[in-house]
């Protein structure tokens, strides 16, 4: 909170971790709003996709023939991994230079936006408020607008790959003639049908990974808020809970980001099958 504020209310001091930087300098909470732009989440997101990038050049320029030391071996079981998953969804061999690499980038970027819910809730901002930042919210992924912003970054990708395999004329005539039939009379039943596929897939791909986040971002709000009850068991149920919350969110930002990057696979796959 503002420095020289009484101390917040359980309501306000949630509100408040939940209301992002924006372009406008008003208070604006986590909805979708594309005429809005969060700074917080711009900021953090593009730091940590430079960081997902620096992280994987540094793995490649440092890759060996010998044993490879552990950095090497971690990076290296990753790209087995995304690999071997694109392989059995993904057949053409040429898309795979391209898509692999990005499935990794994917993968390692949003297992970075998610880890930022691993620091304490008020580390940042308290950091923030130090040089005049009031609002501010770390974890990029916790955004809808980012969340979403990601997943029509996938969408584009497939539509790029059903014109590139099928033909631009051959997508259109799939757009009309699939899944119900060639007839004319199923036409626009087949176009609306594939654009609530495209949508819906691209909604749920952004949602999944936002709802999660969202959710895990909270819990450790709430689990702050029992630190903050100046009382022997307060303190010492904040430190157990939000250890034991701690250990098993690893597993969720891993998950999500391993989902997230399956998904996009599978869609890209599907972009190459004709119906």
């Amino acid at each position: 909170m503002a420095a020289g504020s009484a101390a917040p209310t359980s309501g306000e001091y949630i509100v408040h971790h939940l209301t992002h930087l924006n372009s406008t300098g008003h208070a604006q909470k986590s909805v979708i709003d594309w005429t809005v732009i969060n700074i917080d989440t711009m900021f953090y997101s593009i730091v940590l996709g430079l960081a997902t990038v620096f992280v994987l050049w540094l793995a490649a320029r440092k890759a060996t023939s010998g044993v490879p030391g552990r950095f090497q071996a971690a990076v290296e079981i990753l790209v087995d991994m995304v690999s071997e998953q694109a392989k059995g969804i993904i057949h053409s061999a040429e898309s795979r230079k391209f898509v692999s690499p990005l499935a990794l980038t994917v993968f390692v970027w949003i297992f970075f936006m998610n880890a930022m819910d691993l620091l304490p809730v008020d580390l940042l901002p308290r950091i923030g408020e130090m040089f005049g930042i009031h609002y501010q919210r770390v974890v990029g992924t916790a955004d809808l607008n980012a969340a979403l912003g990601m997943s029509i970054g996938v969408l584009l990708v497939c539509i790029y790959y059903n014109i590139k395999i099928k033909g631009l004329g051959g997508w259109i005539h799939e757009l009309f003639t699939a899944p119900f039939g060639s007839h004319p009379l199923l036409y626009p039943i087949n176009f609306v049908m594939q654009m609530i596929e495209f949508v819906a897939k691209t909604v749920s791909h952004g949602m999944r990974l936002f709802g999660n986040m969202y959710a895990g971002e909270l819990v450790f709000m709430l689990i702050a808020l029992l630190g903050g009850t100046a009382t022997v068991f307060g303190f010492v149920g904040h430190i157990i809970a939000g250890s034991i919350w701690a250990i098993f969110h690893i597993l969720i930002i891993t998950l999500q980001a391993f989902i997230f990057m399956m998904l996009t696979l599978v869609y890209v796959g599907q972009a190459h099958e004709a119906h």
